[in-house]
């Protein structure tokens, strides 16, 4: 798939007004009017508030070249679109939401939330300036909300959808390292060593789940590799998963889906991207030359298979894979 197809189906996605799930929790009689672009004047479109985060972080990615050239058309047309959410008045209000909901979106939606503000700053088009100073908002109520939350959770959630802490927390990271936000990073790596440490022989033949668009053995994985030192990485992974890479290692496999237009079952297709991306991430810290050979080619594998239904998918595919599909092709060995 080319640059341009993916433009051209973050436009349509995000210029879907419905169906919309908005989550909203109204705090009283006056706030009953969901209507998505009232509550979310910068993430509504692409079904949900978190899809419409990330498919702008996608967009800003495009914009980066993060995938190959654009033509000067599609650029232009994914500009216009972040230039009509990512205003200060509509990152303002995301802010503000956030913070009068403090569990809202939490982690998933925070975390990229946090990836696009990070994302805006790096990148090279004209307009970014003025993206970055609207997501700036967002992104202090998110690091807020992080410093606040991370002491309160006793355990980790770790299952394959969106309230998975591996997945938010590795965003996070991620994204305030690149923020400058040293006592953010500072606290997700606490937590991550506090949490995962010490784990050992995850039973990976219990994945995936019938729902999950992620692993929660590799989501765990990416997170001790971001958090860990260098010298201790290839180790806490090989006790972690020591068949990783093996002939029978079932992380290896493509899942199957049977209904493409189900929303729940499509998660499946985003496994695919997400395994491949954290299969790309996680393969130089596998000493073994065989296993990190299968481990490439598998990722190879996955990524292929998903390939027609990011673009010509059904909506609950389409509304949300171009951006796994990027963190996948990112990670592609140079």
């Amino acid at each position: 798939m080319s640059a341009g197809d993916w433009a051209q189906t973050i436009m349509r996605v995000l210029g879907t007004p419905w169906p919309y799930n908005a989550a909203h929790s109204s705090l009283g009689p006056h706030d009953v009017d969901v209507t998505p672009q009232r509550l979310h004047p910068a993430f509504h479109g692409s079904l949900d508030w978190h899809s419409s985060a990330h498919m702008q972080w996608s967009a800003v990615r495009l914009l980066s070249g993060a995938a190959g050239p654009l033509d000067p058309a599609a650029a232009d047309a994914l500009a216009a679109v972040l230039d009509s959410r990512l205003t200060p008045e509509a990152g303002a209000a995301e802010a503000a939401y956030l913070r009068e909901r403090p569990s809202f979106e939490r982690p998933y939606g925070w975390a990229w939330a946090a990836m696009l503000a990070a994302a805006t700053r790096d990148c090279p088009h004209p307009h970014a300036a003025s993206w970055a100073r609207a997501t700036a908002p967002l992104a202090d109520a998110v690091a807020d909300l992080v410093l606040a939350w991370l002491p309160r959770l006793t355990h980790p959630i770790r299952h394959g959808v969106h309230s998975n802490t591996a997945f938010g927390c590795a965003l996070m990271h991620e994204a305030y390292s690149a923020l400058g936000r040293d006592d953010v990073v500072a606290a997700l790596t606490a937590a991550a060593s506090d949490w995962f440490g010490a784990d050992t022989a995850y039973p990976a033949s219990w994945e995936p789940s019938g729902n999950d668009f992620l692993s929660p053995a590799l989501c765990e994985a990416d997170l001790m590799r971001r958090v860990l030192p260098a010298g201790e990485r290839s180790a806490w992974l090989e006790a972690f998963l020591p068949g990783l890479g093996a002939a029978d290692d079932p992380l290896l496999t493509v899942p199957e889906v049977r209904d493409r237009t189900d929303g729940q079952m499509v998660h499946l297709f985003g496994l695919s991207l997400s395994r491949a991306w954290q299969l790309r991430e996680l393969a130089p810290l596998v000493a073994d030359v065989d296993r990190r050979s299968r481990l490439l080619a598998a990722a190879d594998t996955q990524a292929k298979a998903v390939g027609e239904e990011i673009i010509d998918g059904d909506f609950m595919s389409t509304h949300w894979l171009v951006s796994f599909a990027l963190l996948a092709d990112g990670a592609r060995p140079a």
